[in-house]
């Protein structure tokens, strides 16, 4: 005996199959950047303060910026600013740039792929309406219409629809909402470098 989300497949026709395949993808993807956008990885808050503790105490050697920079993009960013701190302030600006880019680019992984299941979506399930609308007119020949056939037209059109909609909103909902916390990631980790870039050059001119 079927259980009532395997009759509703069932109804919904071998069109479904593509939107299950799409709503795993989404969960998914929804699923590692909420493990990947987490605060304490992306921008810890002790690490400024311990970065300065470092340069007070004069430990800033390759082998401590280069664990620096393995801890969290923020960490990446600061090390570049402590790295340059000797060179021209427009090649510093331009190297910390360049690694702000690179940060931006990882921090923005898989959400392009996420907007592109949230407009998707909806497509499929309006292939799926399709599907069904051939169904239905399939079901009418000259001597009459198979209600059974016209039943699972509808259905095969309606769950589609329903289906495809069902996974755009939340598809749609979470893209902008990661969207919205890599921008302020990115605001707070180009603050902490330009207060760490200012604190190098007033050093450097005492």
């Amino acid at each position: 005996m079927e259980t009532p989300l395997l009759e509703i497949i069932h109804a919904a026709g071998w069109p479904i199959w593509l939107l299950i395949a799409t709503s795993v993808l989404g969960l998914a993807l929804i699923i590692e950047r909420f493990l990947s956008l987490r605060s304490k990885l992306v921008f810890p808050r002790r690490l400024p303060g311990q970065v300065l503790e470092l340069l007070r105490q004069k430990n800033d050697s390759p082998e401590a910026l280069l664990r620096l920079a393995g801890t969290s993009p923020l960490g990446r960013i600061l090390a570049e600013v402590i790295v340059n701190r000797n060179e021209s302030a427009t090649f510093r600006l331009a190297a910390i740039e360049d690694v702000g880019k690179d940060v931006a680019h990882r921090l923005n992984r898989y959400l392009p792929a996420l907007a592109t299941i949230a407009v998707v979506a909806p497509l499929m399930g309006l292939f799926g309406t399709v599907v069904g609308m051939i169904e239905i007119f399939a079901s009418y020949t000259p001597a009459g219409g198979d209600p059974s056939q016209l039943a699972r037209g509808i259905s095969i059109a309606l769950y589609n629809t329903g289906f495809g909609i069902i996974i755009a909103i939340p598809a749609l909902i979470f893209h902008r909402y990661f969207r919205s916390r890599v921008d302020h990631f990115l605001h707070q980790m180009e603050r902490e470098a330009n207060v760490l870039n200012h604190l190098l050059n007033r050093g450097a001119a005492q």
